[in-house]
């Protein structure tokens, strides 16, 4: 079972039950990539969901505020419910 899989199946976090700092290590690369227009979210809709709530952790919104002088985000990049 892949992890795509693995977070459909059990709603659980990248390396378990519970969240880790794999979690937000994961999200914050993620988030550069999604920053920069470049995640299909059309491709997987459990990875689409486990970012979701990841993004709606107020730990996360310090990631989500970060923007790059002289670029914009896609409309849908500070949206929790995307």
């Amino acid at each position: 079972m892949d992890k795509r899989e693995f977070l459909k199946t059990s709603g659980a976090f990248l390396a378990g039950s519970m969240l880790s700092v794999a979690d937000f290590a994961a999200a914050a690369h993620l988030s550069t990539l999604d920053f920069l227009g470049e995640v299909d979210w059309a491709v997987s809709a459990p990875a689409k969901e486990w970012y979701a709530r990841m993004k709606s952790r107020p730990s996360f919104r310090g990631v989500l505020a970060d923007r790059v002088p002289g670029m914009s985000a896609p409309a849908h990049y500070a949206d929790l419910d995307f």
